[in-house]
């Protein structure tokens, strides 16, 4: 039995758990979202000055910007601007090149592949592992927005209602909410401190979060601003419609279970069995391989493979 493809995939496997462990080493407990006190709040109580911890906050949240025209950096950078993490694009690209170079190492001792074989697998498993590192720490990062984001709006309108102005009410937010959501509010209120138009700055976390709740949050106080209204009325409905969209997104969700699982299987299945036949019997394709049709009869497999893949997400991939 050839089980060199099992070794490439638990290779994978660990240094994917690798990034998340130098990343861990290296920032500790600061960069977890768990924590009940949000970041902007803990830099505070720990003597910086305000203006200080803006700049910080900026400069973690712009830094990933600058990239997003490379080719090749720019689908890393587009994710670690939604993560919001912690390493800067020069030390992404180290872990990235040091992923590589651990891959390639376990690769060398431990498979008896050829040095292009070893070579190109470790580039793609020090780029895809930190791609997949990056895109799990964005997913993560905008669906506990999105979660608080209803709480957040009420708190705003109980606390309109009780007579604080609105940018009292952003404060308090930004003081009892968790990360993202507190960090990214105490910004805006930072940033309106220091003389940033209140709706301006609510606008472009808008358009840098990227959430359709948070933009219809941005539209509600920008058109209540200009043509005045109870905003504490328009956005306590904001919030009921927040809620709702999470039921019936997670009602869709339970529903479709075994349809979105069914589909993933049928996607699956192809590979997992001809990965399946290499291990078991590696010579299964002997026989044939040598045939002038077996290239172009292999690539047009792989190419309606992905096509049915395509398909089949499409089909069990439901908006709400």
């Amino acid at each position: 039995m050839n089980i060199e493809p099992l070794i490439y995939a638990a290779i994978f496997v660990g240094v994917f758990f690798m990034i998340e462990g130098i990343y861990l080493l290296l920032f500790g407990k600061s960069v977890r979202l768990e924590s009940r006190v949000n970041r902007r709040l803990e830099l505070l109580e720990k003597g910086e000055d305000p203006e200080e911890v803006l700049n910080i906050l900026r400069k973690e949240r712009e830094q990933h910007k600058e990239n997003r025209g490379l080719p090749i950096l720019a689908p890393l950078s587009d994710k670690a601007a939604k993560a919001n993490i912690a390493f800067s694009p020069a030390a992404l690209v180290v872990v990235m090149v040091l992923i590589g170079a651990m891959a390639f190492l376990l690769l060398t001792f431990l498979t008896s592949s050829s040095m292009v074989i070893r070579v190109g697998l470790a580039v793609a498993m020090g780029y895809g592992a930190v791609y997949l590192w990056l895109n799990n720490k964005a997913k993560k990062r905008m669906a506990l927005f999105e979660e608080q984001l209803p709480d957040a709006v009420e708190l705003i309108v109980r606390s309109l209602r009780v007579g604080h102005p609105f940018s009292s009410a952003i404060n308090i937010v930004a003081q009892e909410m968790p990360d993202p959501l507190g960090t990214e509010f105490g910004m805006i209120v930072d940033e309106s401190t220091y003389g940033a138009d209140l709706v301006e700055a609510l606008d472009k976390m808008a358009q840098r979060i990227d959430i359709q709740d948070v933009k219809f949050l941005s539209v509600a106080v920008g058109i209540q601003s200009q043509s005045g209204g109870n905003l504490a009325e328009i956005l306590e409905g904001l919030a009921k419609v927040i809620r709702s969209r999470f039921k019936l997104f997670r009602r869709v969700k339970a529903i479709t279970a075994e349809a979105r699982w069914s589909g993933w299987f049928l996607s699956v299945f192809p590979i997992g069995a001809l990965i399946f036949i290499q291990l078991v019997q590696p010579g299964h394709y002997d026989d044939v391989k040598n045939s002038t049709l077996f290239v172009p009869a292999a690539i047009f497999v792989a190419i309606m493979l992905f096509i049915n893949i395509l398909f089949m997400r499409a089909m069990v991939n439901i908006k709400v």
